[in-house]
């Protein structure tokens, strides 16, 4: 999708092939229309789960993805180590190695879903 009004035709194809889940891929687009997507997930009875966390805590069924005030640290560090005259060449690559999943339960009983008491126990948090 390219621009807002994409959604639509994406929403009219996943009508026709009605799907169990969606995977949404975070990006400024999908982000500011999240809402967007969460509400025809609900409507359709379609299980979302997104990278974000925050799209969790919105009424996403579930999120796994980096621990973003980790992913900012980190890149904050880089942009002081370049303001400080390091050669953006020179610094090693780095990636976040803290993953977060968030469980929203309100949303797998809006589904009709029961989440495994095991991924339970595995989220860093539960929405209930």
């Amino acid at each position: 999708m390219r621009e807002p009004d994409d959604f639509n035709a994406a929403f009219s194809a996943m009508s026709r092939s009605r799907p169990d889940c969606l995977m949404m891929v975070t990006d400024a687009l999908t982000m500011l229309n999240r809402q967007r997507v969460l509400d025809y997930a609900a409507e359709q009875k379609i299980s979302p789960m997104y990278e974000f966390s925050a799209v969790a805590r919105a009424g996403g069924l579930m999120s796994y993805g980096i621990d973003q005030a980790d992913a900012f640290k980190l890149a904050a560090d880089y942009v002081a180590r370049v303001l400080k005259g390091a050669k953006p060449g020179d610094l090693p690559v780095e990636q976040p190695n803290r993953y977060f999943l968030v469980v929203n339960l309100k949303t797998a009983k809006s589904l009709g879903l029961t989440i495994p008491q095991s991924l339970l126990l595995r989220a860093d948090e539960v929405i209930q």
